[in-house]
């Protein structure tokens, strides 16, 4: 492809290569459209994306010089496709989620997210290629990142080895509110609590019984009284899910679920530490027996200064910013929502934009009937057309100045020891 002038609103002064990967992009439109459009509009829910899977497979073999796997890393719906020019240097990864929620498709625009790393992927390849710079760059479907039970698949992925040797992972998240590339999530777990005690007549004998349901309404209520003494962005959330099988009986039996959420890892366990201090205070009040299930769930994602600078560069030097615009590099953006994207930052650099795109007729938020129909429409892929192209600036800036993956490795070796000693940097919204 012959370089072509810049497009209007793309100067000649913008970071380099910008206006090559602007025209890229712009080529491959057509053919973005109906791929974002066919994900979209045939939802499938985690570890059971086939109909994403292979339209997106199928759409890179059509690419020129990328290798494609199907059906990778032992995932049957995980997949890979990457392209090599080569020449020694950066280790790229893109991430393409595919997986949709139940009841209300694409309520959390994972199309969207698809096609921003399948069209960043394709423009750095293209820059590489043509520029004759160095690198590799891997294209990876990652499915059932909804589903984190018992793991969510990039925690899958990075347990079978697909980010070994690779240098920095990039992806991007759509929403309302923010434009960010400095984007936090939480950490959270789950816990499932059960209560055995002792049946007996709840009239004629109830000094017999142990109330197993009694432990969990005390342990209910423990939780209930120490969110006075909780951080702000401390999340707990509890349910009963067995309150017992009669009113006039002891109940032998009782059970309940807990999702925690917090700003890092380091401080979930400090959380739920504290919480399971709840669940055995019922347990010793009433002498039941007392059963405690954790499931980690994913780790809060810890974003790269560096990388989001040049994102950021990336991003506003394309015509026709959107609002909002993106916050200062000292602002984080702190989202009380969490992604396995977390779990990958905490093994190498990371960054997962947040990009706003236009709302739903009522206005609705991620995971709502409203978000699914604004995550299908022109616009919101014309928003993720236009990350697509500052996630490809990234990449390719990290592969073409001298230095820069060293200043982007030293950065989250410092990231991650601060997060291990629980420094999250403040309060979420």
């Amino acid at each position: 492809m012959a370089n072509k002038p810049p497009r209007n609103g793309v100067q000649a002064t913008s970071p380099k290569y910008l206006s090559e990967i602007d025209n890229y992009v712009e080529s491959l439109q057509d053919t973005l459209w109906p791929l974002n459009k066919f994900i979209h509009d045939h939802p499938e829910l985690a570890f059971n994306e086939h109909k994403a899977h292979d339209a997106l497979t199928n759409f890179m073999r059509l690419q020129k010089g990328w290798v494609v796997t199907p059906h990778a890393f032992g995932i049957e719906t995980a997949w890979a496709a990457i392209f090599n020019t080569g020449r020694d240097g950066p280790a790229i990864s893109f991430n393409v989620e595919m997986d949709a929620l139940p009841g209300i498709g694409h309520a959390c625009g994972h199309n969207l997210i698809a096609t921003a790393s399948v069209a960043a992927a394709l423009a750095t390849a293209h820059i590489l290629s043509t520029q004759n710079l160095p690198g590799s760059i891997h294209l990876i479907g990652t499915p059932g990142e909804e589903n984190p039970s018992p793991k969510g698949g990039k925690v899958l992925l990075l347990e079978a080895g697909a980010y070994d040797h690779l240098d920095i992972t990039l992806i991007s998240h759509p929403c309302l509110p923010n434009n960010s590339a400095l984007v936090r999530t939480t950490a959270f777990a789950r816990l499932e609590v059960s209560y055995f005690g002792k049946a007996s007549h709840a009239a004629n004998s109830p000094w017999l019984g142990i109330n197993a349901l009694d432990a969990l309404i005390i342990a209910y209520n423990a939780v209930g009284l120490l969110r006075q003494q909780l951080r702000p962005d401390d999340i707990v959330g509890m349910h009963i899910t067995n309150g017992g099988a009669a009113p006039n009986i002891i109940h032998a039996y009782a059970a309940g679920a807990l999702v925690l959420r917090a700003p890092s890892s380091a401080r979930l366990l400090v959380l739920q530490q504290k919480i399971e201090a709840c669940l055995r205070a019922g347990a010793e009040a009433t002498g039941a027996r007392v059963e405690v299930k954790v499931t980690p769930g994913y780790a809060d994602h810890i974003p790269n200064r560096v990388l989001a600078a040049s994102y950021t560069q990336y991003f506003n030097a394309l015509p026709n910013i959107p609002d909002p615009p993106i916050p200062s590099l000292d602002t984080y953006t702190y989202v009380k929502a969490s992604t396995d994207q977390g779990n990958l930052s905490y093994v190498l650099p990371s960054i997962n934009a947040s990009f706003s795109i236009p709302p739903g007729p009522e206005g609705g938020a991620n995971h709502s009937r409203d978000f699914e129909v604004a995550s299908g429409t022109r616009e919101a892929f014309g928003r993720a057309v236009r990350v697509g192209k500052a996630l490809a600036g990234t990449a390719v800036e990290v592969c073409c100045v001298e230095g820069m993956l060293r200043r982007v490795r030293d950065e989250w070796k410092r990231d991650v020891e601060r997060a291990g000693d629980g420094v999250s940097g403040g309060m979420g919204w």
